[in-house]
């Protein structure tokens, strides 16, 4: 499996930015998908995670209600939707893959960097 990152950018605070990550490789089906981020001097953290079907959806509680997560069968890409961002949102944002939708995140993409003005 391969994961390509892209749509970083610098933001405004209380701006909206769409991050999307082309997947390829294999049965895109098959795979969980997630968002992690890592903010300068900080341990990587969840973001959100999309199950194989897009019918489960979770977030970590510092983005609900503002991100969104959702995956394109056509297109083999997994998106995430980031509106109402916050300077603590700055961060390098990494798509990852999960095969079978359960356990451990064994594919990363290489991240993609958000920076949002104060």
């Amino acid at each position: 499996v391969q994961l390509q990152a892209s749509g970083g950018g610098l933001v405004p605070a209380g701006g909206s930015l769409r991050l999307s990550c082309a997947f390829s490789g294999r049965t895109f089906g098959s795979y969980g998908l997630g968002w992690f981020r890592q903010a300068p001097g900080k341990e990587r953290e969840f973001v959100a995670a999309i199950n194989k079907t897009g019918v489960r959806k979770d977030y970590a509680d510092a983005v609900k209600g503002r991100f969104t997560i959702s995956r394109d069968r056509a297109k083999n890409t997994v998106d995430l939707q980031m509106n109402s961002l916050k300077p603590e949102d700055t961060a390098i944002y990494f798509c990852a893959a999960r095969y079978g939708g359960i356990g451990e995140y064994t594919t990363w993409g290489q991240g993609t960097l958000v920076t949002v003005s104060s």
